[in-house]
């Protein structure tokens, strides 16, 4: 099925987050608990996801970047990617991520505002901050294979 630019980076951006999450190495936090389970569960990656995707689509300064692309579709795979790499049991069955984002122009000022856009999520649902700023740090160490 043909995805858009568009699409395709929203995706593969939050996916290189998480794809790096399964790979990296990442021990669990002191109470044996999974990245997954510290975030809530489903419910939670869920909900953050839905608000994530709004304040994209809602951000000014990237949300054109994301005009054909299909929202519901979008929201069902991020939270996919996030449930498998943070220990769930979800499958995600997406490309790897660094060749997916080959040619998309992504600047740092894009960069910043998604990222700016998953924290004001994961704040809303108050995260607890060491789930968070696991994520966060996993996104900034992917910052290479995003940015061109």
């Amino acid at each position: 099925m043909f995805r858009s630019i568009q699409q395709t980076m929203i995706i593969s951006c939050v996916g290189t987050v998480l794809m790096m999450a399964g790979c990296s190495g990442m021990e669990p936090a002191p109470s044996g608990k999974s990245l997954y389970d510290r975030l809530g569960g489903r419910p939670v990656i869920t909900g953050v996801t839905d608000q994530f995707v709004a304040n994209v689509v809602n951000d000014t300064r990237i949300n054109v970047r994301f005009a054909t692309t299909d929202i519901q579709k979008m929201k069902g795979q991020l939270v996919d990617q996030v449930c498998m790499v943070t220990g769930g049991p979800c499958k995600y069955t997406g490309r790897e991520m660094k060749p997916l984002h080959a040619g998309m122009k992504i600047t740092d000022g894009d960069f910043g505002a998604f990222v700016g856009d998953l924290v004001a999520a994961l704040d809303q649902f108050k995260v607890p901050a060491q789930a968070k700023n696991e994520l966060l740090g996993l996104l900034g160490r992917m910052k290479k294979d995003i940015v061109e």
